[in-house]
């Protein structure tokens, strides 16, 4: 996509050139309603809020490092010489050994994303919807796509994790992201439907306005996930997008587990989390309650299952974690989310 410059028609030969019957650029995403400015002024306000809060920490962070090597300084000075070797000689082993760890934990994972793409569940996270949405809500979604990336990577059974639909404003986004064409994952322009033809039969949908409840994830499947923002915009779009394409739909069985309060409104991130955290366990129970926030659900069982038990206190410590630091939830980066119910 060419870039745009400050000098195009410096000397005004660019306009005398264009034919004057060229035709206008049509935007064909619908108008925003009211409650759509709303929220994306809500949003505007966030963003900025968060850089102020990303500044701030920044400094704290640089003052901090300033205090330490301060203290390290006076350390060294108020000790002997031989202290003072002994103290410098124990900081490199201590700082070896970090760097080893995590060489040690780097490899680990490029082990498991490795047999992944060989033999891991292949899920889809679709983004040929960019031409629908804002650059802010392009922005969030691609830091909901670095937080799958980033789940799926500490997962002990990560899945093979495809980005399809990759082009335009949504292609410029991500190669802003730091190391993103070193990303461990499939990366492709085109719709899945044409990346993946000769495997047509096996693509999954999830959508809510399916029929099909997903009782257990079929390795032979490729999972698809819609990545949109604001889905009350553009109700049953990916159920409609499957159907014409002509490949099955299914949705999580979050009804028989648990209630989902009244946002019913899942991110990218935590559908993917999700199944992967299903993978690990073979639980539905456990990947729900250990990835949706208490603040989604009410913790009743809607349909008097017995499968719904009280929270342990290990899936009550992960949910404070989760309500801690599931920021990005509030970005309402969402995907039709796949539940019993569908609105």
């Amino acid at each position: 996509m060419a870039a745009a410059t400050g000098n195009d028609n410096d000397n005004g030969f660019d306009n005398q050139l264009k034919p004057e019957s060229e035709p206008a650029t049509v935007n064909l995403s619908p108008p925003l309603s009211k409650n759509a400015q709303k929220k994306q002024l809500k949003q505007q306000r966030y963003e900025a809020k968060k850089a102020e809060k990303k500044a701030q920490e920044k400094e704290q962070k640089r003052k901090e490092g300033e205090r330490k090597h301060k203290e390290w300084e006076e350390t060294l000075a108020n000790a002997t010489e031989e202290e003072r070797l002994k103290l410098i000689e124990s900081r490199k082993s201590l700082r070896k050994e970090r760097m080893d760890k995590r060489w040690e934990e780097k490899e680990k994972k490029m082990e498991r994303l490795n047999r992944a793409k060989e033999v891991g569940q292949k899920i889809v996270v679709d983004v040929d919807f960019a031409h629908l949405m804002s650059d802010s809500e392009i922005s969030s979604l691609v830091q909901q796509i670095m937080y799958c990336y980033a789940v799926n990577g500490r997962s002990t059974s990560p899945c093979h994790l495809w980005l399809t639909g990759v082009q335009g404003k949504m292609s410029a986004e991500l190669d802003k992201l730091p190391g993103f064409e070193k990303w461990f994952i499939e990366k492709e322009s085109n719709c899945y439907i044409q990346a993946m033809a000769d495997q047509k039969d096996d693509l999954v949908y999830l959508t809510a306005d399916s029929d099909t409840v997903l009782d257990d994830l079929d390795p032979k499947h490729i999972y698809i996930i819609g990545g949109l923002v604001d889905r009350n915009r553009f109700k049953g779009i990916t159920m409609t997008k499957a159907q014409e394409q002509g490949i099955k739909t299914a949705k999580l069985p979050i009804g028989e587990y648990l209630k989902m309060s009244s946002s019913q409104v899942l991110t990218v991130n935590q559908v993917l989390e999700i199944l992967v955290k299903f993978l690990e366990t073979r639980d539905w129970k456990t990947a729900f309650f250990t990835v949706i926030p208490q603040r989604k659900r009410t913790g009743l069982d809607p349909v008097g299952s017995s499968k719904l038990e009280p929270l342990s206190e290990e899936h009550q410590e992960e949910d404070a974690d989760a309500d801690k630091h599931d920021h990005l939830e509030r970005k309402k980066v969402c995907v039709e989310v796949p539940l019993e119910s569908s609105s």
